[in-house]
């Protein structure tokens, strides 16, 4: 990315590919808000992938009693890769995430 671009001129859609593979990776299990932080941290403030996946409804962080702190696609997040050709496996989630966390 080149350094003098002005981070307005930075497309959400730019980051769809970072988004989609984001999701593809939550979706195989639920994580925990740790591990995806952890892994998807950016010293960069215009890759902000993490928090347009959450601004988008794509993902949420919900309390699971005996997991604590959980990372799940939800259902628009699931849509998301199904329209962009992703594959999305079998859920065996631990609850069904259907809307972002408050």
């Amino acid at each position: 990315m080149p350094q003098n671009l002005d981070p307005h001129e930075l497309d959400s859609h730019d980051l769809d590919p970072l988004i989609l593979d984001l999701l593809e990776w939550i979706a195989r299990e639920p994580r925990s808000h740790a591990d995806v932080l952890d892994a998807w941290r950016t010293s960069c403030p215009r890759l902000t992938v993490w928090e347009d996946c959450i601004d988008r409804g794509f993902a949420t962080r919900m309390h699971v009693a005996g997991h604590g702190s959980v990372v799940q696609v939800t259902t628009a997040g699931l849509s998301f890769l199904q329209q962009h050709g992703r594959v999305t496996p079998k859920r065996s989630a631990l609850t069904t995430a259907t809307s972002p966390a408050a």
